[in-house]
Order: structure tokens, then sequence, then C-alpha cells
């Protein structure tokens, strides 16, 4: 098997799914509102012409628009919205940028009224085959994730919003127990604290957690003690959130498809497990991969994606310790929920069938935390990120 499974999809066809109901409301452009988001949809994509995609969302109605190109770049499969202005960054999950072996990430603004993405510049990522991308609370650093490079960066933003040159790269090391998908470091994530001290990074081929200091100021990672902490072997861990108390870290790991929670100490920036739970139902023995975990903006619900049983995990999470206890899945009405995206409201979830090609709208039941279908979505080629924030 490739050392880069996860960059095969690119190459592939895309594959139809037949949903049940994937009506959407056709408009000619997003008009904006007080009711209305501006969805924004990172993909793999196939031609020149293709990129992240935007679409207006009403949540009086929790219809769509059609979607349209906002931005054409390649493989933008990972997004992430600017805390104060309105700015979006991207990573290209791409292997040669300006010569060398390298993605990059790519620095939008927004335009007011269109919602379309105007680009400011590209800085290189810091190594191939980058898969994420986040800005600090300050909004003063991007931080990217290289799977192909196992390395993390980070990237001062100017006052325009511009990036500048990457000025941390930290590259990982090490192996773990499976030959095929851990025979080296596979950087999956980075994520800053609510702190803005520390910095989190989920590597899926060394099973760790790596921690690290950040100077927002200058824009910088430095060393910290202790610099990790261990998952379970095999696990691959991939996508991590916080609850938004900051005392949890839920951890999904794509490989043994479970959720590790750890309780986190913000004023060291330390990590200690103290559960971990399947993602699956009891039973189900097909093929899976894990994907994304999210936190309902009440911290009562925790939400992830399997890839193959193609269904949202749904945990109630315990206030005092963080642990979880499964309320059950609720199939996706697609194929491999790539990634997923709660709305700020928490009422609305937006599940992104990356094989499939449909972005789906469940509608999150308030007492239950479940997501329901509403009949709505979206056709999309290839959707692997989904990223929200009010229109103008």
């Amino acid at each position: 098997m490739s050392l880069f499974p996860r960059t095969l999809v690119s190459l592939l066809p895309g594959l139809i799914f037949a949903a049940t109901v994937v009506p959407v409301l056709a408009a000619e452009k997003p008009e904006g509102g007080k009711d209305a988001l501006w969805v924004y949809v990172g993909t793999y994509t196939k031609t020149a012409e293709a990129g992240i995609d935007l679409l207006q969302f009403d949540l009086a109605s929790g219809r769509f628009t059609k979607p349209a190109v906002a931005a054409a770049v390649p493989n933008p499969t990972f997004l992430a919205l600017h805390p104060g202005q309105p700015l979006l960054y991207a990573i290209s999950e791409v292997f040669q940028f300006a010569g060398k072996p390298t993605g990059f990430v790519s620095a939008y603004r927004i335009q007011p009224k269109t919602g379309q993405l105007v680009l400011l510049n590209q800085q290189s990522s810091g190594g191939p085959g980058p898969c994420h991308v986040t800005v600090d609370h300050t909004g003063k650093v991007a931080l990217a994730a290289n799977y192909g490079g196992g390395s993390i960066a980070s990237l001062p933003i100017a006052a325009d919003g511009s990036l500048k040159p990457a000025v941390t790269v930290d590259k990982h090391h090490g192996s773990s127990v499976n030959p095929s998908r851990q025979s080296a470091p596979f950087a999956h994530c980075v994520e800053v604290d609510p702190s803005n001290r520390f910095v989190l990074s989920a590597d899926l081929g060394i099973d760790k957690l790596l921690v690290y200091k950040l100077d927002a100021s200058a824009g910088s990672l430095l060393p910290h003690q202790p610099a990790f902490v261990e998952t379970v072997r095999g696990a691959g861990p991939r996508h991590l959130a916080f609850h938004p108390n900051g005392r949890f870290v839920y951890v999904i790991n794509e490989l043994n498809c479970t959720i590790g929670v750890f309780r986190y100490e913000s004023t060291r920036g330390t990590l200690e497990s103290v559960q971990n739970i399947s993602t699956l139902p009891a039973g189900f023995s097909g093929e899976n991969t894990a994907a994304e975990v999210q936190v309902h903006p009440s911290g009562r619900f925790l939400y992830g994606s399997n890839r193959g049983h193609n269904s949202i995990a749904v945990f109630a999470v315990d206030a005092e310790t963080g642990k979880l206890r499964s309320l059950g899945h609720q199939s996706t009405l697609g194929k491999s929920p790539r990634h997923f995206a709660l709305d700020p409201s928490g009422h609305y979830l937006l599940a992104a069938n990356q094989d499939s090609g449909n972005v789906v709208v469940f509608r999150v039941d308030a007492k239950s935390g479940l997501p329901r279908p509403t009949g709505v979505a979206a056709n999309i080629p290839m959707p692997v990120c989904v990223v929200m924030t009010p229109a103008q």
C-alpha cells in the first residue's frame, strides 16, 4: 500500500451514490441576511476550474442555494476562518509548489454581499501533502499539518490577512505498529487550545498527540515538556476537538475507530487519558475508518464520523468527567463522510460525503442531541471539508 493512501482519492473517478432525497434551492448568488450563512466546501479537484465551493444556507428554512465555485485552487481539502476578519485560509493537498516538494496554503478575503473569495497570496505549507489548517484565536498565525511530510508549520498572518513565510516547521519522528499506515509520521491535524497558549497536533503515524507552546506575536511554535502523550498503539489519531469549557480534549482515532477522551490542564498544557470508546455500533464487522470529531456548542453532545458504516456517531458528554456515553448513530445518506460541521447555533449539522458527492443537512434535536435528516442536500463533487460564517 502507498505511504500516502489519502492522496489516491484525487486520482479516482467520482463515485455516484443514490441518496434518497437531494433537493436544493436554486439561486444565482447568495443574497445575505441575518438568518443566512455562507458555507464554504473544500474539495478534491479534477479540473482547473474547480476548488472551494460556496453556498448560502438559510437558517430559517434549512435550505441551500445552488453551489458555485468561490475560488479555483487545486485540492483545497481543509479550510479555516479567521476569528475576527472576513478571511479564509485553505491548504492545497499537493506535493509540488514553486518547484519544491511541498504543499501550500492560500489566504483569501471574503467579499461582502457575494461571499466570493479574493486571493491575497500563497505560501509553502512547510511540507508535502498538507491536510489541515487552523488559525489561532488572536488571528495572528495560521498553522498547517503536513500529512505527507509528517510535520506541522506556523505561518504569521499580516495585517491585511495575507500569509508570511513559515517561521516554524517541526518534523515529527517515529513509527508505530501498523506497517501499511504507520511506517512514518503522518501529521493529521493541528489545533490551538482555548487559552491560546498551547498547540496540539495529532499524528496518525506515530500514535501521539504532540504539544507545543505558541508565541502568537512571533508566529512561532516552541518546545514544550512533556512534548507529547501517547494514544493506544495502532489507534491512528486523526482529528481532535476541545470541549467548550477547555477541560477536555477528544481525539478521533482513524484506524481503530475510537474516540479518546483526555483531561486537559490548560495552565501546564498536559493531557491525561480517561476513556476510549468505539465510534461503531456493537456487532458491526465491515471495513471502517473514523474521520471527524466535533463537540456541540452546548458542550452536552459529541459527534464523530464513520467512513464505511457511513454514519455520525452521537455521544452524550458527562459534564463533570468529560466521559462519553453512546446515544446511537445516524446515516449520513451518502458514502464516506470525511468531514461535517455544526452551525454556530448548534441547530444544524452538515455532513460532507466525499465518495457520493453530496453535502447533507441534518437538524439537531436540542434535547436528545440526535441529528435528523431534513431532506435537503447539495451535490458537490468530492466534498471533504465544510466551514460556515454569517453572510454579510
